[in-house]
């Protein structure tokens, strides 16, 4: 699998009965593929969130601070997906496992508390991606008797006397929700089946339901649709930093062979000193050291990278100068760059001509633009066991055009068995 081919959401799913409800409809909805592991019935948790739009934890009678099957694997991808900023739901259980993933813990609470009761907004919610909208008071479906103890820095977004902590969000990517929000009339129906003993003891439990419901789901339904678009939106982003997290810290050792490569290719971008270049996806800044030496100490060296993981391993080997940003949206003024150097990415981004565009945008005229690969097209595509397809964008034919239409006129193409360089200079006017 390509790191830009999103595999969809995955639904970690610990019982029959507790599936994604709303939740799944909302991501149907917004067109995303959804994969459930089915824990109960053996599937196998993914070792990383490699691949993934976005993970869903639900519930399940367990106890997230006791062993069962599976704890330890949902566990590490939580905490995977937490480092790579992968979209992060975690519902009852999922909720609990989650803040246990991040730094915090789970632990017994004061009691069952299950059936329909009030939840209270705190005013973090006015700034929520997803709970920006839902009321002060909101009755929802509970159905626990454990709660948890969120690590520093987590934000607490709904509470209620018995229970603290009803849900949360940790960094900007990940949400814990301890009631059910998702519910719609077949959970309600699931769970008193599951569970008839737990849900006599809410009397009102399915009476109630219809009402409840009908009140409930403007906001169920408004919090998951923005939760299936963040998800959306992020796609590509976040299968980029997931596929590159687990592997930043031995990138540089693995392509070691590499480097002169690197240097050979930036030496042709005829840099002088005391220009400003930027290395745009420059992962673990093999390319930085080449640049600095070309523009000396009077010059300016930027190091950009979508992926946190990688600056961490850029910053481990001594560079500097590095930038935490997206390829097509750079925190550059316009024309602050003589040259931008860029390997092994353009082809990958979701949009190539809008990157070309705004790398356009931030350099001067007459600065210069190289396109690099250690290999050529011919031997990645036979090394990924496919032919080669003269429609490709890194195809002559294809790039030429792109460049013209976005500001670079092409002055040098090579596709070589050892190399792929292209280099473009942007366009006066």
């Amino acid at each position: 699998m390509s790191w830009t081919e999103p595999a969809g959401v995955l639904v970690v799913q610990h019982l029959p009965h507790e599936g994604p409800y709303g939740i799944g409809t909302a991501l149907e909805a917004a067109g995303l593929p959804v994969r459930v592991c089915r824990t109960w019935a053996g599937d196998p948790v993914p070792e990383s969130p490699a691949g993934l739009a976005a993970l869903v934890v639900m519930g399940g009678p367990m106890a997230a601070y006791e062993d069962f099957g599976g704890r330890s694997a949902e566990l590490t991808l939580l905490r995977s997906a937490l480092e790579a900023e992968v979209p992060v739901l975690g519902v009852c259980l999922g909720a609990q496992l989650l803040a246990t993933a991040a730094g915090g813990s789970a632990r017994p609470g004061n009691g069952q508390q299950i059936g329909w009761e009030e939840v209270r907004t705190t005013s973090a919610v006015l700034a929520d991606p997803l709970f920006i909208g839902v009321p002060a008071r909101l009755r929802v479906l509970h159905w626990h008797g454990d709660t948890m103890d969120l690590p520093v820095g987590a934000t607490v977004l709904a509470s209620c006397d018995r229970y603290p902590v009803q849900a949360f969000r940790i960094g900007a990517s990940a949400w814990g929700l301890q009631f059910h929000l998702e519910a719609d009339k077949a959970a309600v129906d699931a769970f008193a089946a599951a569970f008839p003993d737990e849900a006599a003891t809410a009397p009102d439990l399915r009476e109630a339901a219809p009402a409840e419901l009908a009140a409930l789901a403007p906001h169920r339904d408004d919090v998951f649709e923005r939760f299936a678009a963040l998800v959306a939106s992020r796609a590509t982003a976040t299968t980029t930093r997931a596929f590159f997290t687990s592997r930043a810290a031995n990138w540089e050792e693995r392509f070691a062979a590499d480097g002169p490569r690197y240097a050979a290719a930036v030496a042709r971008m005829e840099l002088r000193p005391g220009q400003r270049v930027l290395d745009v996806g420059c992962g673990s800044g093999r390319a930085l050291p080449a640049l600095r030496a070309e523009v000396g100490y009077k010059g300016v060296v930027f190091g950009a990278d979508l992926t946190p993981a990688m600056l961490t391993a850029a910053a481990e080997k001594g560079r500097t100068g590095l930038l935490l940003a997206d390829a097509c949206r750079l925190p550059l003024l316009a024309g602050s760059l003589d040259g931008i150097f860029s390997a092994g990415l353009v082809d990958h981004v979701p949009d190539p001509e809008d990157a070309l565009r705004e790398w356009a945008r931030v350099t001067a005229p007459g600065g210069v633009l190289l396109l690099f690969h250690p290999s050529g097209r011919a031997e990645r595509a036979a090394r990924h066991g496919r032919s080669l397809d003269p429609a490709d964008l890194l195809a002559e034919e294809s790039l030429s055009p792109a460049l013209l239409a976005t500001g670079w006129d092409l002055t040098c193409y090579e596709d070589a068995v050892e190399h792929f360089l292209a280099r473009a200079v942007r366009r006066t006017g």
